[in-house]
C-alpha cells in the first residue's frame, strides 16, 4: 500500500489514529526469520488496552529472528474503504498484507468477537476454513481464555495455545522457522506444532487427545513489558499495566479465569518496582494499574504502593488497583491511593445477599462491602460503582431484593456525599467452572429479572446499568458451544455481524436468521447439562480436576463455603503436585523506598516555557486531544520538573496556542509549559523531548519566556497557510482561480453560510483574510488570516467559497500551516 492511498484512507476514516501504527516504542524489523502477526479481533483501543498482547510483542520482538507485528480489527468505516478498493487488511508496522506473515495469532478474550476473527482472514485474503488453506498461506492460531473451548472455532483455527503463551510462542516460532527452511509443507508444520505441549491442531488431534495446559512457573522470569508500546490514541485502559500476580486462590465458583489460571504466583516485589521505573521512562504515562485477579490479595500490596508512591508522587503518577475485593480493601490501600487522582471507586459483591455469596463462594459479606463503601466516600470519592450479577444458581427474588438493599444502604453510607452506579451482568457458565452444567436463563427471563431491579431504583444519586440479555445469550452459545456453532458462526458472518459487543453496531436480528438456517434451537445451549454427558472440551484440561469442580457444585447446592487455600489446607483441586507446580508467593525483599521524592516546593519560583513544534506526515491525522497527549508524555519522560494543578485531578500546566484540524499538516503550533527552572542547556532539553515523540512529531523551537511575555491567547495574531492546488488542474481554471482571488480581495465583505451546531450561519469572512496570493507555477495558493476573539476564517472556507471547488473534492487541496503568527 503506497503513502498517497494510505494517506487517502486516513484522510477519511472516523478515528485514523488506529491505522497510523506509527507510536513510541513500536518494533520494526527489517529482517527475520519467521514474521508473526498479532491479530486482535476488535479495534485498536481495546486491543491496545490488552496487557497480554504487549506481553507477547515483547516476548517475540525479544527473539532475534522474529518480527512481531500487530493488526486490530477495522471498524466498519475502514472495512468499507479498503473492500470498496479491493485492498487487503495489513499489520500496522510495516503494512504489510496479512498473507504475508508465517503465523497470525488470534487472541481469543471474547466470545463476541468471533464474527470479527472471520472478517479479518477474509480481508486478509486467507480462506476461512483451516481445509481450504494451501502451503503459501500463514498458519492461523489462537489463545486465551476461550481457547479452553475450541470446539465453535476449530473449522477455522489451525492450531490452538491452551495457556499461557509466554514459552509456547518461542517454541512455536522455532518450529515453523524449522520448517521453512527444510521447506516443509503446511501439513508438516502443523504436525510440528502438534507436537508441542499445550498445543491442540484440530486436523490432527481427536477429541480422544488430552491437551494440557501450558503455564509460566516463574513469572520473574519474564519481565514482560518494560518498553510498552505507546498508543496513539485515547484506549480503554490508558496507562501502564503491570502483572503483580498471576491466578487466584479464592475459588469463586462462577469465575473462569479463577480456575483456568491456577496455581497462584506473585512476582517479586522489588522486581515490579523496577518493572514501574523502567515503564515511566519509557512511556511518560502518568499511571500504574497493578493488575491481578485480586490485587489486595497480594502479600505485599501496602510495601509495594509505598514504594512506588514515595518514588513517584513527585511526578503525580497514579495508582490503580483495577480488580479489589471488599475485604482486601485496607484503610493504608485508600490513602495511599487517593493522593494523586480520585476519580470513582470500583467494587464487586457478585450477589446481594449472603446466601448468595456462600453459594458462589465469594467470601465476603454485605457488612464488609458497607464498611468499604464508607471509607471510600470518607476518603474523597465522589462516586463508587458496584458490579452484579443475576441469573446465579438458586436465585430468588429475594436475592434481587438484595441487591436492591445493598445498593440503597451503599448509598446511604455515602451520606449525600456521591453517587452510586449499579451495574447489572449476567451470569453465563463458562467452562472449567463448577457451575459449567448450570443452566443460563433466557432472554425473556434475564429482561424481567433486569426490570424488577430497574423498577425499584429511583433515586437521582443511584444509577443502574445492564448487560444486554442478547449479547449473554450469544456468550453462552459459544461459551458452552460445539462445532456446529461454527456453522452459526459463518453464516452469521456472512449476512454481515460484526463487533457483535458493541451496542451500535449489533445485528442480532441477522443473528436469528442464522440461528434458523442452522437449525439452532437456543434452549439446547442454555439448558442445564447432566454431569454424565460429554461436554464440548472435555479433551482440554486446565488442571483442575473434574472431581473439584463436581465437589465444589455440591457445595454450592449445599451453602457450604469452601476455605482458600493460601490461608487453609490444601483443597485438592489438582493444580498442584507440589515440587514444581504450586503457590508461589513474592520475596520479602522490597527494600524501604528511600526520602519520598516531593515536588518542588511553593515557594521555587515556576517558569513557562515556550516550545514550537510541527505535524507532518501521518502524525496530521492526529486530533489535537491526541497530539496534546503525546506532547505530554514526551515532556514527561525528560527532565524538565513540570508544574501541577492543584485539587483532586492534578495536570500538567500546559497550553496550546490552538487546536490544528485533523489532517491538517502545521510546520508551526505553539504550546506553553510552565515548570521549575530547566539547569542545562535548552538544546538539550529539546533533544530529550524529541526523542520521546512519535514519528512527524518535532520540537522545532523552545524558548524561556521573560515575566513580561503575553500568554498565547493574547499573543495570538493569525496563521499562514499553503493550500496546495492538485497538479493536474488546467490553465482554464487556475486563470479563474486567479480571478476569485482578485474579486475577493477587492471586495469589502464576503458572507458565507456555513452548518455551525446543526444551525445555518451567516459570517463575513473578508476581515479575517489579510493576504492571499496565488503561485500558478507551484499550483499553490498563500493565505494569511487574522484570528480574533470572536474567531477566523478556516481554509475549508477558502477554499469552497473563494477557490470554487465542490464540497465532495475539497481532499483534493492539501493544506499545509507554514506558519503561527505572534505578537
Amino acid at each position: 500500500m503506497t503513502q498517497d492511498i494510505l494517506d487517502e484512507l486516513l484522510a477519511t476514516a472516523e478515528k485514523p489514529s488506529r491505522y497510523i501504527g506509527t507510536e513510541v516504542n513500536a518494533v520494526r524489523k527489517e529482517k527475520a526469520n519467521v514474521r508473526f502477526l498479532l491479530a486482535f479481533p476488535d479495534t485498536y483501543e481495546v486491543g491496545m488496552s490488552h496487557l497480554g498482547l504487549q506481553i507477547l510483542y515483547s516476548v517475540l520482538n525479544a527473539l532475534p529472528s522474529v518480527a512481531a507485528e500487530r493488526c486490530f480489527a477495522p471498524w466498519p468505516d475502514r472495512e468499507h474503504q479498503l473492500r470498496l478498493r479491493r485492498l487487503p487488511l495489513t499489520s500496522l508496522e510495516s503494512k504489510s498484507p496479512m498473507a504475508d506473515f508465517d503465523v497470525i495469532g488470534f487472541s481469543l478474550q471474547y466470545e463476541l468477537s468471533y464474527t470479527n476473527i472471520l472478517n479479518m482472514l477474509d480481508m486478509g485474503g486467507i480462506p476461512l476454513k483451516s481445509s481450504d488453506r494451501l502451503n503459501h498461506h500463514p498458519l492461523i492460531i489462537a489463545g486465551g481464555p476461550c481457547a479452553f473451548n475450541p470446539a465453535p472455532l476449530s473449522t477455522f483455527i489451525d492450531a490452538f495455545v491452551i495457556g499461557e503463551g509466554e514459552e509456547a510462542v518461542a517454541e512455536i516460532t522455532a518450529a515453523v522457522a524449522a520448517g521453512k527452511k527444510q521447506n516443509s509443507s503446511r501439513n508438516a508444520l502443523l504436525e510440528n506444532l502438534a507436537a508441542i505441549d499445550g498445543i491442540y491442531v484440530p486436523a490432527l488431534q481427536g477429541k480422544n487427545t488430552i491437551i494440557k495446559k501450558r503455564k509460566v512457573i516463574d513469572l520473574n522470569a519474564w519481565p514482560h513489558p518494560v518498553t510498552p508500546v505507546v498508543p496513539l490514541m485515547q484506549t480503554v485502559h490508558d496507562r501502564i499495566v503491570l502483572e503483580i500476580a498471576r491466578g487466584c486462590t479464592r475459588g469463586c465458583r462462577f469465575c473462569q479465569a479463577g480456575m483456568l489460571w491456577r496455581p497462584y504466583r506473585e512476582r517479586n516485589a522489588k522486581l515490579i518496582a523496577d518493572m514501574a521505573d523502567q515503564a515511566l521512562r519509557a512511556t511518560g504515562h502518568d499511571e500504574i494499574s497493578l493488575l491481578a485477579l485480586s490485587s489486595g490479595d497480594y502479600s505485599c500490596i501496602e510495601e509495594l504502593i509505598r514504594n512506588l508512591m514515595r518514588k513517584h508522587y513527585a511526578e503525580r503518577v497514579a495508582l490503580a488497583l483495577p480488580s479489589l475485593r471488599v475485604e482486601s480493601l485496607s484503610q493504608t490501600l485508600i490513602e495511599e491511593i487517593r493522593r494523586t487522582r480520585k476519580t470513582s471507586f470500583t467494587l464487586a459483591p457478585e450477589a446481594g445477599t449472603d446466601k448468595m455469596r456462600q453459594i458462589i463462594n465469594k467470601g465476603n459479606t454485605a457488612g464488609d462491602l458497607l464498611a468499604s463503601v464508607d471509607q471510600i466516600f470518607a476518603a474523597g470519592w465522589k462516586s463508587i460503582k458496584l458490579y452484579f450479577m443475576i441469573g446465579l444458581p438458586h436465585e430468588e427474588d429475594s436475592d434481587l431484593d438484595g441487591i436492591i438493599d445493598l445498593a440503597y444502604q451503599a448509598l446511604r453510607a455515602a451520606r449525600r456525599r456521591g453517587q452510586v452506579t449499579v451495574s447489572l451482568s449476567t451470569f453465563v457458565p463458562k467452562p472449567h467452572t463448577p457451575f459449567q452444567w448450570e443452566k443460563q436463563l433466557s432472554p425473556d427471563e434475564i429482561y424481567s429479572r433486569q426490570n424488577f431491579i430497574r423498577q425499584r431504583m429511583n433515586n437521582r444519586n443511584l444509577s443502574v446499568k445492564w448487560h444486554d440479555a442478547r449479547m449473554s445469550l450469544l456468550e453462552g452459545l459459544f461459551s458452552r458451544g460445539n462445532e456446529k456453532i461454527g456453522d452459526l458462526l459463518l453464516l452469521a458472518w456472512q449476512k454481515g455481524c460484526r463487533f457483535d459487543g458493541w451496542s451500535e453496531i449489533f445485528r442480532f436480528d441477522l443473528w436469528q436468521e442464522a440461528m434458523g438456517e442452522a437449525g439452532i434451537h437456543i434452549e439446547d445451549y442454555l439448558r442445564e447439562r447432566s454431569v454424565t454427558e460429554p461436554l464440548p472440551w472435555d479433551n482440554i484440561d486446565c488442571g483442575v480436576s473434574r472431581d473439584f469442580l463436581l465437589s465444589e457444585r455440591q457445595k454450592s447446592d449445599e451453602l457450604t463455603a469452601t476455605p482458600d487455600c493460601r490461608y487453609d489446607a490444601c483443597q485438592n483441586c489438582g493444580v498442584c503436585d507440589f515440587s514444581e507446580t504450586q503457590n508461589i508467593f513474592s520475596d520479602k525483599d522490597l527494600p524501604a523506598a528511600a526520602a519520598e521524592v516531593k515536588p518542588p516546593s511553593v515557594a521555587t519560583l515556576e517558569k513557562v516555557y515556550r516550545l514550537s513544534f510541527a505535524k507532518t506526515g501521518s502524525a496530521r491525522f492526529l486530533s489535537h486531544l491526541e497530539l496534546a497527549m503525546a506532547l505530554t508524555r514526551a515532556l514527561r519522560r525528560s527532565s524538565l520538573a513540570l508544574a501541577y494543578s492543584a485539587g483532586f485531578h492534578p495536570h500538567p500546566k500546559i497550553s496550546f496556542s490552538t487546536a490544528t484540524s485533523v489532517g491538517m499538516e502545521s510546520r508551526q503550533e505553539y504550546m506553553d509549559v510552565t515548570a521549575f527552572e530547566y539547569p542545562n542547556d535548552l538544546c538539550l532539553l529539546q533533544d530529550e523531548i524529541n526523542a520521546a515523540l512519535p514519528e512527524g512529531i518535532k520540537i522545532t523551537d523552545l524558548q524561556l519566556l521573560s515575566y513580561a511575555a503575553k500568554d498565547l491567547a493574547r499573543a495570538l495574531y493569525g496563521f499562514a497557510y499553503d493550500l496546495m492546488i492538485p497538479a493536474d488542474m488546467d490553465e482554464e481554471k487556475m486563470q479563474n482561480m486567479a480571478k476569485s482571488i482578485d474579486e475577493f480581495l477587492a471586495a469589502e465583505s464576503f458572507p458565507i453560510s456555513r452548518q455551525s451546531k446543526g444551525k445555518n450561519v451567516t459570517r463575513d469572512i473578508r476581515p479575517f483574510v489579510e493576504a492571499m496570493t496565488l503561485n500558478a507555477k507551484e499550483k499553490k495558493v498563500a493565505v494569511t488570516v487574522r484570528h480574533a476573539q470572536t474567531g477566523s476564517v478556516r481554509p475549508i472556507d477558502i477554499i469552497l467559497h473563494v477557490l470554487g471547488f465542490p464540497a465532495d473534492q475539497t481532499q483534493q487541496v492539501y493544506v499545509i500551516k507554514t506558519k503561527t503568527i505572534l505578537v
